[in-house]
């Protein structure tokens, strides 16, 4: 069971800039696609960014394209969302989540999730 911890998260302005990691406790952590899925209040969870195993391959949704970035480092068992521009529209718990197929996948496809850490823009 690969376990993901999300320090992190916080309360930025409007037009700010916040980084999201998400630790894995595996040295497997390579071998899964991760993604990251933020919930606001009374919504599912919807894939807003994803990367493949290797980090050559990315999605974004078109609600964060030229705003969010993700990156991984594999020797660090480590993702991380860059998130630049933020709206308050933005404002979410924010999962990161792994899976053992393809990086670009709905959240009922991700096998194993984050707690979860709080993102708050303010207007």
């Amino acid at each position: 069971q690969v376990q993901l911890v999300e320090p992190g998260g916080g309360l930025v302005q409007a037009g700010g800039s916040l980084t999201l990691s998400c630790e894995a406790s595996e040295r497997t952590f390579s071998t899964y696609a991760m993604g990251w899925f933020p919930q606001a209040p009374g919504k599912e969870r919807e894939l807003v960014s994803a990367i493949s195993r290797s980090g050559l391959s990315t999605y974004y949704a078109d609600s964060v394209k030229g705003r969010f970035t993700i990156s991984r480092e594999n020797a660090k068992n480590t993702v991380f969302l860059q998130m630049i521009s933020l709206k308050p529209e933005d404002t979410a718990v924010y999962y990161c989540a792994a899976r053992s197929g393809t990086y670009y996948a709905r959240a009922y496809e991700y096998e194993h999730w984050g707690q979860g850490t709080q993102v708050t823009v303010s207007s």
